[in-house]
């Protein structure tokens, strides 16, 4: 059954969130400069100012609630997701998946350019049915029991394509997790997932790097992963502890997902403003922070774990179905020398991007949606 949803928090529950960050006690804090041992004080300081004096949640809230919302049930999980249709009657679906610490948020404003390309100067035979799910555990999508990793959420993401929603093939689309559940997406469920465009590699060949400048590679990735590794870790380890202090702190997972949305995208002048606006960055705080599921979202760490890591199986056949993968030059996960990527993948577009990082449908949307359209039309299902 598939349900009509709409976001609706009551002024209330905002409030309480106010009065939280307004109490925090700051003089607790000691104040180093720059961004290197985390979050910048004063930079979080003044946004949670702008928060509590400027930030309009209803306005965001009105902005998901534009888009059709639903929910569904899958495996006992309630699954949301936003869906529009294309324009065109050929429309081709398209599942868009976000990541941690991101969320449908990420989306909104890229997704008419892809259901309606017409209105932005594109072509209506470019348009997709677009759906947008909050990953299980994340946002509005609730009832996650225990840890979960990637390839069981693509498990569940493809029935909620194929069975749910009634397609009998799609295109997928992901960076960071989202890019993780793809590539589980076309190993396992390639008779459905027709072709997957990702704009991050977190998996591996279990054979590992096999020439000089993949090996490089690996040296550089590793050395470079040493000062990221401590937030992966303790949530693919013990989550839970941390669940306790964050889930009643705003300010808490507010400096714990901007840093990551400061290292991890392309700034200019080291300003995360050069990039992202307060209200961006405080309405995908917001989302973890109203529907109470900072702990959940974390799990997908503890699940990969779990499901094996990295690593593809050491009995690995290579994922055949057409692969398009788009490098934004300052994505904190280096990507490996194309040679490696053709080993697990189909690669049929490779594209280097001028510019942009981590967070591409939120940094330079035009050049995904672009990206995304033009591997589109060369596929056959």
């Amino acid at each position: 059954m598939i349900e009509e949803f709409k976001v609706n928090f009551a002024q209330e529950e905002v409030s309480k969130i106010y009065k939280k960050i307004k109490d925090y006690p700051w003089d607790s804090i000691k104040n180093l400069d720059g961004w290197e041992h985390g979050t910048n004080k004063n930079y979080l300081k003044e946004l949670c100012d702008y928060w509590i004096t400027k930030f309009d949640w209803n306005k965001h809230q009105s902005e998901i609630n534009r888009y059709n919302n639903y929910t569904t049930d899958i495996d006992g999980m309630k699954i949301h997701f936003i869906k529009k249709k294309g324009s065109s009657k050929n429309s081709r679906p398209l599942l868009l998946m976000h990541g941690w610490p991101g969320s449908i948020i990420e989306f909104l404003h890229i997704i008419e350019k892809l259901t309606d390309p017409e209105k932005f100067g594109g072509n209506q035979k470019d348009s997709f049915d677009v759906i947008a799910p909050s990953l299980p555990g994340f946002g509005f999508s609730k009832n996650l029991s225990k840890p979960i990793g990637p390839r069981k959420m693509a498990e569940i993401l493809n029935k909620l394509m194929v069975k749910n929603l009634g397609y009998k093939g799609y295109l997928a689309q992901g960076g960071d997790w989202g890019a993780t559940i793809a590539n589980w997406l076309g190993y396992d469920h390639s008779n459905f997932c027709k072709a997957i465009h990702i704009n991050c590699l977190t998996m591996r060949h279990p054979d590992g790097p096999e020439n000089d400048e993949e090996r490089n590679w690996q040296k550089k990735f590793d050395k470079d992963q040493i000062m990221q590794d401590g937030y992966r870790t303790q949530q693919a380890t013990k989550p839970q502890s941390l669940a306790y202090g964050m889930m009643d702190s705003p300010v808490g997972i507010a400096s714990w997902i901007i840093e990551k949305m400061y290292s991890w995208s392309d700034l200019k002048d080291n300003d995360i403003e050069s990039v992202y606006t307060k209200d961006t960055l405080i309405a995908n705080i917001m989302v973890y922070i109203l529907t109470k599921t900072f702990d959940t979202a974390s799990w997908i760490y503890f699940g990969r774990r779990e499901e094996g890591g990295r690593f593809f199986p050491k009995d690995f056949k290579k994922i055949e179905i057409p692969t398009a993968a788009a490098i934004f030059p300052a994505e904190m996960s280096e990507w490996p020398p194309k040679s490696y990527v053709e080993k697990i993948f189909n690669i049929q577009q490779w594209t280097e991007m001028p510019a942009g990082g981590h967070f591409a449908a939120l940094e330079k949307p035009d050049l995904l949606v672009e990206d995304i359209r033009k591997f589109s039309r060369n596929l056959k299902f």
